[in-house]
């Protein structure tokens, strides 16, 4: 099959037709070889015939953009079977084939039915088969071919990054770059000129130039001057075709900014400057601002200020205002118009960051003289000092002088100046001051120990203008006197072992005193004077403001005295020095052989002895067992009713019980009291019935008459001898048990024991008018009748 194109209409076409033909297809496709057969009977031998050769082209081309009315030809396919006679079948397949490409099915014409872009799409690959119409077969393969969209310059060129903003430094050299710039264009770039491009400028001359083929823009001036211009607008245009007449171009804008550089040097506007600062300007206070112009910005226009010289730069300083690039004026120290009324300062104003291309432009520092006027101001009184410390004793009587204050008005008035306490706090109202002369004196009386220190400020104002106040800080110490006696530092808790030795150091005590060192702290420790020698304990004054409790015996025992207290009398230091007596508490304790406390309670002695819990529960039960035999023989001799005295004569070692409350009053019978308030009535002394007695009792030389007279507690006492010193006395403890009332007071007796019998000429009728509750008692004492009921 050949497929013929006659789509070559420009002479360039027709030319590449041309070769095509001659040359075959070796530059655009492959040569497709068809090949004729022929058919016999069966059984017919096949016979072979020499095939025709067709070129068979596998491109066409189809301009973009047609716009004509009718369809565009784009080319014809061709069978070397098709003999004319309309058997043969032409089919086309492939991209676009039915809508944009039609074809003839009996001639093999394709046109285009649509116009087509080129920068949409390139080419289309279609399919071509020619059939027999009769059997519907194919009569040759499928073959493949490609129609290529042929480019007119149809697209202009466009930058699609513009519109541009650079910038470039002031003063820079001709033919500095500055930027490039590049447009695209749509067209075919191997296809003619169409998408060949070329730049030139159409705005910015004569500042900037741009490279026709690069789009590089650069600068066409000397020395451009930021401060002169600094915005510029530059348009760039791109024009396909080489720049042809006739070809397509876009354009786009380029904002160039001139950067800054330290070309410019600071100017101050005048060369003298004057500035008026009261007196009562504060010291660290700005007071006044000065500024050199700099054409230049950023960090290029960046300025420090000096005073470099002047009779005032001792007493101004100058700093910079990063922000304002000003300098702003300082005062270092105060300023006084009656001693110096102008000063004369010379100020430099220089840039910091230099750009020594441009150093003969400089210098970049201008100087410039200002002069300070002091004005004169009512300044307020002037105290002699910045603040006031005073001193004054603790207990010391209202209206004490602490001490005195002064002002003066610094102006030439000199006006007369007052004095007064601002009452702020508290503290102030502890205080007074004289208006006229600023003495203060106290107005209360003050404890060091409670508040050791006050602060209270001070205020002067001139009598003339009493809106001008000053004020200072006064500090009043309060000094310490000797007023608080020493006293032991804690209480302490002293521990005496049984087992201690003579000499032993048990306690070391400390004291403490409310009044500083200088009054309370040398102490001086000594037991009570007042009292006798203690045979216990002795006290050592160590000398260091301590105390040591030592120990005078070598055993003790808390079954005869667990507890002992020793007075301490402490003594300070102070003038004139001062006292006090503290009792310290020392137990005994049981301790083990390294020291240790055991106990500090009574134990009883088998407990020491270390019984075990058996042996315990064991006396316990024996205990109990006597109780229980001891309460029954007291049951069986109650219900024996025995009589309370057994016998008359022995006396001497008879516990007598008796719990009857009897008949009242009148009751005497059960217990002959006689014996226990005369002791005549005993019968003589008896001795022991174990023991005969080898030696008569000492009591043995008193006649018997002296017993009518002797009182019952010299005979108890004459007892109790007799039974120390008695050697037939056994071995062992007897109990002896005697009742004494003791001498009968003047009064008489308080007891109703034998109250019946009592005669007294007291009268008692009186009792009989103190009320019901004591009816009794006027019935036994007085001459009442009790009233008797049946």
């Amino acid at each position: 099959m050949r497929i013929t194109s006659t789509s070559c209409i420009c002479p360039v076409l027709v030319c590449l037709c041309f070769v095509q033909r001659c040359y075959g297809a070796a530059h655009h496709g492959s040569i497709k070889v068809t090949r004729n057969q022929t058919k016999h009977i069966e059984g017919e031998t096949e016979v072979h015939h020499r095939p025709k050769r067709g070129w068979v082209w596998n491109q066409f081309f189809v301009l973009e953009e047609h716009m004509g009315p009718d369809p565009q030809y784009v080319g014809k396919l061709h069978s070397n079977s098709d003999k004319g006679d309309g058997s043969v079948k032409y089919i086309l397949t492939g991209e676009g084939a039915g809508t944009i490409f039609i074809i003839d099915d009996t001639t093999g014409d394709i046109h285009s039915t649509k116009s087509l872009d080129r920068e949409q799409k390139t080419h289309y690959v279609l399919h071509a088969q020619a059939i027999d119409r009769r059997t519907n077969k194919p009569l040759e393969p499928e073959s493949e071919f490609i129609i290529k969209v042929q480019d007119i310059n149809d697209n202009a060129p466009k930058f699609t990054d513009g519109p541009y903003i650079v910038t470039v430094p002031e003063m820079s050299e001709m033919g500095t770059s500055v930027l490039q710039v590049t447009a695209t264009d749509a067209d075919d770039p191997t296809y003619g000129n169409s998408a060949r491009v070329v730049y030139s400028i159409l705005q910015g001359q004569p500042y900037f130039s741009v490279d026709p083929k690069t789009g590089v823009i650069r600068t066409a001036l000397h020395n451009m001057d930021r401060e002169a211009r600094e915005h510029y607008s530059v348009v760039i245009q791109a024009k396909d075709m080489a720049g042809q007449v006739g070809g397509l171009s876009g354009s786009t804008t380029v904002n160039i900014t001139l950067t800054d550089v330290n070309d410019n040097p600071p100017r101050f506007p005048q060369k003298h400057y004057q500035l008026y600062v009261p007196e009562s300007a504060q010291v660290g206070s700005a007071v006044g601002k000065i500024k050199a112009n700099d054409a230049d910005t950023g960090s290029n226009a960046d300025m420090k200020y000096t005073i470099i010289n002047g009779d005032g730069s001792g007493v101004f300083s100058i700093s910079t205002d990063k922000e304002t690039r000003e300098g702003i004026l300082s005062l270092k120290k105060p300023l006084n118009y009656e001693k110096k009324k102008s000063y004369t300062l010379n100020i430099e104003g220089a840039n910091t960051h230099l750009d020594f291309r441009f150093s003969h432009l400089g210098p970049f520092k201008d100087v410039t003289m200002l002069k300070v006027i002091v004005g004169d101001v009512d300044e307020p009184p002037l105290f002699t000092m910045p603040s006031y410390v005073m001193e004054v004793y603790e207990n010391a009587k209202i209206g004490t002088p602490v001490g005195t204050v002064t002002a003066h008005d610094p102006d030439a008035a000199n006006s007369l100046v007052r004095y007064f306490i601002e009452h702020n706090t508290e503290e102030d109202r502890y205080f007074t001051i004289d208006a006229s002369t600023g003495t203060i004196k106290t107005a209360k009386i003050f404890d060091r120990e409670e508040t050791p220190w006050y602060n209270i400020t001070v205020a002067a104002s001139e009598i003339d203008n009493p809106g001008l106040v000053s004020h200072v800080p006064v500090g009043v110490r309060i000094l310490d006197v000797n007023d608080n006696p020493p006293e032991l530092a804690r209480d302490y808790d002293v521990v005496v072992c049984e087992n201690t030795k003579p000499g032993q150091v048990i306690q070391t005590i400390t004291a403490t005193d409310k009044d500083n060192s200088a009054n309370g702290a040398r102490f001086h420790f000594s037991l009570d004077e007042g009292l006798s020698l203690n045979p216990n304990f002795s006290l050592r004054n160590n000398e260091d403001n301590t105390a040591s409790i030592l120990t005078r015996r070598r055993r003790y025992s808390r079954t005869t005295q667990d507890i002992y207290y020793l007075p301490v009398l402490i003594s300070d230091g102070g003038v004139p020095p001062l006292s006090s007596s503290s009792t310290l508490t020392i137990r005994v304790c049981a301790c083990e052989r390294d020291g240790r406390v055991r106990t500090c309670h009574a134990e009883a002695f088998l407990s020491s002895a270390g019984l075990s819990t058996g042996a315990l529960i064991a006396i316990l039960l024996c205990v109990v067992i006597l109780l229980a035999i001891v309460v029954l023989f007291i049951t069986l001799r109650r219900s024996k009713k025995e009589p309370l005295i057994i016998s008359e004569e022995d006396v001497r070692e008879n516990v007598v019980t008796y719990d009857d409350e009897g008949g009242g009053e009148e009751d005497t019978e059960a217990f002959d009291i006689t014996a226990l308030r005369n002791p005549s009535a005993a019968e003589e002394l008896k001795y022991r019935r174990d023991v005969r007695p080898e030696v008569k009792p000492l009591s043995r030389h008193h006649p018997s008459s002296s017993l009518d007279s002797i009182d019952v507690q010299e005979f108890i006492k004459q007892r109790v001898a007799e039974a120390d010193l008695d050697p037939s006395v056994p071995p062992y403890d007897s109990l002896q048990t005697y009742a004494y009332e003791g001498h009968r007071s003047e009064a008489g007796s308080i007891s109703s024991l034998d109250s019946a019998t009592t005669h007294s000429d007291q009268d008692y009728n009186y009792l009989g008018d103190w009320g019901p509750e004591f009816k009794k008692l006027a019935e036994l004492y007085g001459e009442i009748e009790p009233e008797r009921t049946t």
